[in-house]
């Protein structure tokens, strides 16, 4: 006898899709900084909260975060690791909060790095959570961890290393529209940083890195785009996209949260309150369409294949079924749906042919 779960929800609904662009204007992002004051974890909404008996150099860490791209984040939660303090004990603290970027400390080591990673790819994994990192200098080839490489940041006066920019790039894509992406995103603060030559941004690029480019006039980033380089079925080319990873943690979170608080649980397993599950799905759909972010022609349904699977692996004979029978068919507590639609992009690669 199969031993009994908790309820699990993968896919649901709402008219959150409506309010979609509002929600994704401004994110969290988590801060781990290694200082030697006795400090207790705090979240802020403005630079000018950070606390200033932190030492000048986290102080600063923390308040470049809110420098933002078109908005700064709405919050940043920061966990202040004493000098000898764990790594683990901030990620255990930082796995109760919701956010949508973690940063390692302003001097965050290889070791550390590879830690935050493993440990975001586990939160994913295991607890459905939307965590994503900025990491220095981290090839981990994975969707959810951003391989920032930019080096040697200055405004004229301080030159800053990789990590220590961390919070400032997680901030500015936690402050990206969902509407655009980070491409191209500028950093007026800087007056320069480590020039690529065209062949080496290209490179980086393909190297699932996210990287800084001197344009002539200034420094920005480059394309925006996760540390994933190998792709398989299942995992799309446009995986490697940061903007894409963003919509689509918020359709898997707002589905996922949704069906839990009005569905689980409150209804009768029948076909009419199946199809009501599937139009509202729709509905949520609908909104993210009219906010740019997914493409027209998306669908929702009861996915029948999934639907067959179960029935058969439960002794039902389904071989003179009809397709509307095994839509109808009793699959217990089980709802199973298939959503297809496709992200929209960003306009990014322009070729003009101007013909004299």
């Amino acid at each position: 006898m199969a031993k009994l779960t908790s309820p699990r929800v993968t896919v649901s609904f709402t008219e959150l899709g409506i309010s979609a662009i509002t929600r994704g204007d401004k994110g969290t992002v988590a801060v781990i900084v290694r200082d030697a004051a006795n400090v207790l974890p705090f979240s802020i909404t403005q630079a000018s909260q950070t606390p200033t008996t932190l030492g000048k150099e986290n102080q600063d860490y923390i308040k470049r975060t809110f420098l933002g791209y078109v908005t700064p984040p709405k919050k940043v939660i920061v966990y202040v690791m004493g000098t000898g303090g764990a790594l683990a004990d901030a990620l255990d603290y930082m796995a109760a909060q919701v956010f949508d970027y973690i940063v390692g400390p302003a001097d965050c080591t290889k070791e550390e790095a590879a830690d935050i990673a493993s440990w975001v790819k586990s939160q994913r994994l295991n607890n459905g959570a939307k965590y994503k990192a900025v990491l220095p200098n981290h090839k981990a080839d994975n969707y959810a961890i951003v391989n920032f490489t930019g080096d040697a940041m200055t405004d004229g006066t301080t030159v800053w290393a990789t990590a220590a920019y961390c919070s400032r790039i997680a901030g500015l894509l936690a402050g990206t529209p969902m509407k655009i992406a980070a491409t191209y995103a500028p950093l007026p603060e800087l007056s320069d940083c480590a020039r690529l030559t065209k062949e080496e941004s290209d490179e980086a690029v393909g190297a699932g890195e996210l990287a800084l480019r001197w344009d002539g006039r200034k420094v920005k980033l480059d394309r925006a785009v996760t540390s994933l380089v190998t792709t398989s079925q299942g995992m799309l080319d446009s995986f490697k996209k940061i903007k894409i990873v963003e919509i689509m943690d918020l359709i898997r979170t707002d589905i996922t949260a949704t069906a839990e608080d009005e569905y689980v649980g409150k209804y009768a397993n029948s076909y009419d309150n199946k199809m009501l599950l599937v139009a509202a799905v729709r509905g949520y759909f609908m909104g993210l369409e009219q906010s740019d972010l997914v493409q027209p022609g998306y669908t929702v349904d009861i996915d029948v294949d999934k639907q067959e699977q179960f029935l058969v692996s439960k002794g039902v004979n389904t071989e003179e079924m009809t397709e509307q029978q095994l839509r109808e068919a009793d699959t217990g507590s089980h709802v199973f749906l298939l959503v297809r639609c496709k992200i929209l992009d960003a306009i990014e690669d322009i070729d003009i042919n101007v013909e004299i």
